[in-house]
């Protein structure tokens, strides 16, 4: 049985969270602040994590950077206020891998949970984040998983591979979780790809990361598609 740490100061909240994930199969660990929740999990070094950033004493955001630094490969996912895209941003740059919003939505807690597992599976299964494969003149960049720093030189050497000027499909897998180092990443290599004259569009992604990818500025330089076909449509006009 796979367990599953939830940090909230609400003890209704962490009651729900307990019934609900309990029912998926997760042995669910509580925690009611930031300070006991950092003890349970250095005892029981559960994957996946969920913490509530707004609490009294250490908010999730300490929490956060606290759990990273004992497992960088943690899956935290931070709940944040409904709309509350700064937040996230902050919660990116220190690493988290997912967030949600309040009031928590079944299907989104269920969406932001599956990834978790994918990406784990993922780092399990030791499989390359970054690929390129080519198809009717056009590259493709696919990406998964975390996209951290230590993805920058397979991205770099894949957008090396492209033609100045080229066409590319950057294709993320709904999976893919982006932080702020990897979002820093991707905004220099887009910016050199415009200023080459080569023309990229992305696919794929979870709705989180649209909104993000959005508010950090990366649509400016390429937009989203739902299918890489819409994609390579776009880009052959």
């Amino acid at each position: 049985m796979s367990k599953i740490l939830v940090i909230d100061d609400e003890k209704p909240t962490l009651s729900m969270f307990k019934l609900f994930l309990g029912a998926y199969g997760y042995e669910v660990l509580t925690a009611e602040s930031g300070e006991e929740g950092l003890e349970v999990f250095q005892a029981e070094r559960p994957p996946i994590v969920l913490t509530d950033i707004k609490m009294p004493g250490m908010d999730g955001l300490q929490v956060l950077k606290r759990i990273k630094e004992i497992d960088p490969l943690a899956e935290v996912i931070v709940i944040t206020g409904h709309g509350d895209m700064d937040i996230a941003i902050k919660a990116l740059n220190l690493n988290a891998t997912d967030f949600i919003n309040k009031p928590i939505q079944k299907t989104d807690l269920d969406a932001a949970l599956r990834r978790a597992k994918e990406r784990l599976q993922l780092i399990q299964d030791r499989e390359e984040e970054v690929g390129v494969r080519e198809r009717d003149g056009v590259t493709f960049v696919d990406v998964k998983g975390n996209i951290t720093a230590r993805s920058e030189p397979f991205l770099v050497a894949a957008f090396e591979r492209i033609g100045s000027p080229g066409r590319v499909v950057l294709r993320f897998e709904d999976n893919s979780s982006i932080n702020g180092a990897g979002i820093a990443v991707l905004i220099q290599l887009l910016s050199d790809s415009e200023r080459k004259g080569t023309a990229v569009a992305m696919a794929g992604l979870s709705e989180n990361f649209r909104k993000v990818f959005d508010m950090v500025g990366i649509t400016r330089f390429a937009a989203i598609h739902d299918t890489e076909d819409e994609a390579v449509a776009a880009l052959t006009r």
